[in-house]
């Protein structure tokens, strides 16, 4: 050991290296989660941190790889902090690393203010309640599954499905009605491949959406530790944006699926005993440890929304991942393969699919007075028709009655017309709910049950018909 300055001391040797971890023996006064340099024979310093310490060592996950260090001319230093981001909201329209490091050829950020990646509690008295619209444009999420501000409201979707451009729709699109209040989108992408990521800024670039976008990007080539920085460094960006820049932050964070097979890697590594599938049994904290930064707090006018998108392995709904995430999020945005199968774009299914504060966000005073009561009504309706799907398998579609009939083609016309939308079409909420009354204007008046009579008599069959 040698002297080191006012940086602590240099630690030479490394009893065992085992995929991303480093074991360096009798180190003093080092902290959980500190950050540590460590340096091979070639002398290049790579970033690591304390998962571990004991008086007999420390276990040191090195964040950016151990190929090419031996044991034995190892040398780690401990620098005395944890990973700290400095955050600007000049941050915006910039791309960067995984760990925010710059990714499009700029200078680092500039900023005074460095802020701990792991976020500070929010004391849970302080928390305000999720309110207001966010619109996407996407009318299988605005009119039936609707965002709003401070939610969170994840996506699940499966290997083959286009997670990806509904992702990207999204980014392009979201925004607050009025326009009156700042808007920003702090996006993540864990384990992408490099077209992916490449379709993503080509996208946010060409559509205009990147000047208000910061880009936050771990690729499958880099080492896998680095993705469970990649979405505590975003969300570290979108707090100050919004607690105090006072702006309103949507945050997508995909894959998360990518993200906790990089934890769960680490802990194979670490010799912890496995929970589901092999996963650690604090996959549930620390799921919640990410989720949780979303929402709004009394003092601030700004607000963090977060979208987080999940592959589910064999379309598996159950699967510890989107299972967890379910249980921590409020409701769930599910595509569905056969949906997509048919050529519906984007495959939203209507039934799995749920927002546990769209009640919240909309109707009189948000977007339209006539809001829950439709959405109620169009759910109920499809949702017969999976029934009558149903009975047709076994009976045959001729033999189905009149009024099942009627719902067969209410249903036909409900995904062509009503889920079904360009890549690149808008819909403002007001053409969704027109839309909305167009379908429900295919099914007799004595069907529709979940709304007023008073609305009836304002839009069945009055809703001017919504352009292709």
């Amino acid at each position: 050991m040698n002297g080191a300055e006012d940086r602590g001391l240099e630690y030479l040797g490394a009893s065992r290296i085992e995929g991303p971890l480093v074991v360096v023996e009798r180190v003093r006064d080092a902290g959980f989660d500190e950050l540590v340099e460590i340096k091979g024979a070639d002398g290049r310093p790579r970033l690591g941190r304390v998962l571990e310490i004991s008086t007999e060592h420390a276990l040191v996950q090195v964040l950016e790889g151990t190929e090419g260090l031996s044991g034995g001319t190892v040398r780690a230093r401990f620098l005395g902090e944890s990973l700290r981001l400095p955050v600007s909201r000049n941050m915006l329209g910039r791309v960067f690393d995984g760990l925010g490091r710059p990714a499009d050829g700029g200078p680092p950020a500039v900023s005074g203010d460095r802020r701990d990646v792991n976020g500070a509690p929010i004391n849970p008295v302080a928390r305000r309640y999720p309110r207001e619209f966010i619109q996407t444009g996407i009318s299988a999420i605005d009119g039936m599954n609707a965002l709003v501000r401070g939610q969170k409201l994840p996506i699940f979707s499966g290997n083959g499905l286009p997670h990806d451009r509904v992702c990207a729709q999204l980014v392009r699109q979201a925004k607050l009605p009025g326009g009156n209040e700042e808007f920003s989108i702090v996006f993540a992408a864990m384990g992408v491949k490099r077209d992916v990521a490449d379709f993503f800024m080509r996208d946010f670039a060409a559509s205009g959406a990147l000047g208000r976008v910061a880009m936050f990007l771990s690729l499958a080539d880099a080492p896998g530790v680095e993705r469970l920085l990649t979405p505590r460094a975003a969300l570290t960006l979108a707090e100050h944006l919004a607690f105090d820049c006072g702006q309103h932050v949507l945050v997508v964070l995909t894959d998360m699926t990518n993200y906790c097979e990089s934890l769960r890697e680490v802990g194979t590594a670490r010799g912890e005993i496995p929970g589901r599938k092999g996963y650690p049994g604090y996959l549930y904290s620390d799921l919640a440890s990410i989720y949780e930064r979303a929402g709004r707090i009394d003092g601030s006018p700004g607000s963090i929304t977060q979208t987080a998108i999940l592959t589910m392995p064999s379309d598996d709904i159950s699967h510890p991942v989107p299972d967890l995430t379910g249980y921590i999020t409020e409701g769930q945005i599910v595509l569905d393969r056969d949906l997509f199968q048919r050529g519906v774009y984007p495959p939203i299914a209507g039934l799995p699919s749920l927002s546990r504060l769209m009640k919240d966000g909309v109707g009189k005073g948000y977007t339209r007075e006539d809001h829950p009561a439709l959405a109620s009504q169009l759910f109920a309706c499809y949702a017969y028709v999976k029934r009558v799907r149903a009975l047709a398998d076994i009976i045959g579609e001729e033999e189905l009655s009149a009024g099942d009939k009627v719902y067969m083609k209410f249903g036909e016309a409900f995904e062509k017309r009503f889920l079904t939308q360009g890549e690149h079409e808008d819909r403002p909420i007001e053409a969704t709910l027109d839309l909305g009354w167009e379908m429900l204007s295919l099914l007799p008046r004595s069907e529709l049950h979940r709304v007023s009579d008073g609305l009836l008599a304002e839009h069945y069959g009055k809703a001017p018909r919504v352009k292709e």
